[in-house]
């Protein structure tokens, strides 16, 4: 259970969110305002915007237990980082251009004005069952660790930070969400780096020296990947990570709706170069906070017994509910949390301008309210995925993550075809648009193994959450510790 102490960090962080939304809210008078902040946002808080939400609790509870426990895993997850900065180059120069040459809220107003309706729609109609269904995942993800922390039941934890998730969105927009990610950002990172930072010092160097040799090595170098059984070699991670991120960053409303909403291209230049600077040291803390766990697991028996059984995605709950001491449990509790809402608030808002303009295809002064109430509605679907989600266990995780990894491929297609191939029609990229979705979906049905993406944040189709701790690999990761 949480100390007063950490339940009034907890009470602090959420009344701030919801200030920062209220306030907002009272300046907001049209659905420009609600959907794009009146296009006034500036570089650097795009920048810290876009860095915080594609950080979910996805990944700072999913990517510790990867590198900590998963057969295979440690700090190679990282070469899939390397892709960012490449990936920021690519949207900048082929594809920013195009998003900010339309007017409107959705960027899938550019696949009409080049291809036509039909193109349009089928885009966006990824976009909603995709983004929709992946925020039932992320209120699971970030419920495990506010049920441990506050002995509820799952369910109840879900619905709660749903409802708050929603208040504030659905009130403030997106200007809300981008400030509001700002100190998000500032207490995921810095409770992560805090937790840390406490573990080193409580253990020195017995916990560094128990760190197994074998989740250090960050490249796989000697594998293709191709036909030789590696999951996690170099170069597929580097390439099929690059062409992920451009998709997820350039073509996914949740995302570039933010460049929409920056004060000019210079800005959404800026934002862009900031988040490919930002983002492997983001990511670099989070798989280093999972090394010492996986030497807390080697050197303290008490706790790898609390491990063993348990879901992988358990490790970091029980870590921050029975090690961290008052206040800094607190901290880690509120930045699991920060990195949920920030990906739930942008995800609910896209998905109401999306909605609005793609699906309705309405837009007027009056939106704003209307806005809101689909922000709140999409909200509402969330939480019931949410509980899809926590009582079909690892199946439907999968099914979700294969769903998204599916889409994202050919929606970029669609896009650089658009930019590069000006003779290219509408019949002709929808054509493609179908074809390559059919043969996308079958080939991720018949892998063994995958890489996916879910929600703004990277995941694993076979990752810790699909699977619990067996005894062997707590045991295995002891006694790597122990042999060097």
């Amino acid at each position: 259970m949480l100390s007063r102490f950490d339940l009034l960090i907890l009470i602090t962080y959420l009344g701030t969110i919801v200030g920062i939304s209220v306030a907002i809210a009272r300046k907001q008078r049209t659905g420009d305002d609600y959907f794009l902040a009146a296009r006034r946002m500036r570089s650097g808080v795009l920048g810290c915007s876009i860095l915080a939400n594609q950080v979910s609790a996805v990944s700072l509870v999913g990517a510790p237990a990867f590198v900590a426990l998963r057969p295979g895993g440690g700090l190679r997850w990282l070469q899939y980082e390397l892709a960012v900065p490449l990936a920021m180059l690519a949207i900048i120069v082929f594809l920013l251009p195009a998003l900010r040459s339309v007017p409107g809220w959705s960027i899938y107003r550019y696949a009409d004005s080049r291809f036509g309706a039909g193109t349009r729609r089928a885009l966006a109609a990824a976009f909603l069952l995709t983004r929709g269904l992946s925020l039932g995942v992320i209120l699971y993800a970030s419920s495990l660790v506010v049920s441990e922390a506050l002995a509820i039941s799952v369910g109840t934890a879900l619905f709660a930070i749903g409802i708050v998730s929603v208040c504030y969105t659905a009130l403030g927009g997106i200007a809300a969400d981008i400030w509001s990610d700002v100190v998000q950002l500032a207490l995921l990172w810095g409770g992560t780096l805090v937790a840390a930072i406490y573990l080193v010092a409580r253990h020195g160097a017995s916990l560094l020296d128990a760190i197994p040799n074998e989740r250090l090595q960050p490249l796989i170098l000697d594998a293709s990947g191709i036909g030789d059984g590696a999951t996690f070699a170099f170069w597929p991670m580097l390439l099929g990570g690059f062409f992920l991120y451009v998709s997820y960053y350039g073509c996914d409303q949740s995302q570039a709706q933010r460049i929409l909403a920056a004060d000019s291209h210079a800005s959404a230049r800026r934002a862009l170069v900031w988040n490919g600077l930002l983002r492997f040291p983001l990511t670099l803390s989070y798989c280093i906070f999972g090394l010492l766990l996986a030497g807390l697991l080697t050197i303290d028996p008490q706790f790898a017994a609390l491990v063993d059984g348990r879901p992988a995605d358990s490790l970091v709950p029980i870590f921050i509910t029975t090690y961290l001491p008052t206040g800094i449990r607190g901290l880690l509790i509120a930045a699991i949390l920060a990195a949920a809402m920030s990906s739930i608030d942008s995800a609910l808002n896209s998905l109401a301008a999306v909605t609005i303009e793609d699906v309705f295809d309405r837009r007027s002064t009056q939106s704003l309210w209307l806005g809101r109430l689909t922000a709140l509605g999409w909200g509402l679907f969330a939480m019931v995925a949410g509980v899809a989600v926590s009582r079909s266990g690892a199946g439907i995780l999968e099914i979700i993550n294969q769903i998204g990894s599916a889409f994202y491929g050919p929606v970029l297609a669609v896009f650089l075809l658009g930019v590069l191939a000006p003779r290219v029609g509408g019949r002709a990229a929808v054509a493609s648009w179908y074809i390559s979705t059919g043969l996308s979906r079958s080939s991720l049905l018949s892998s063994d193994s995958l890489i996916v993406r879910s929600n703004s944040s990277l995941a694993l189709s076979d990752s810790p959450c699909a699977s619990r701790t067996s005894p062997s690999a707590v045991r295995t990761a002891r006694s790597s510790g122990r042999s060097r």
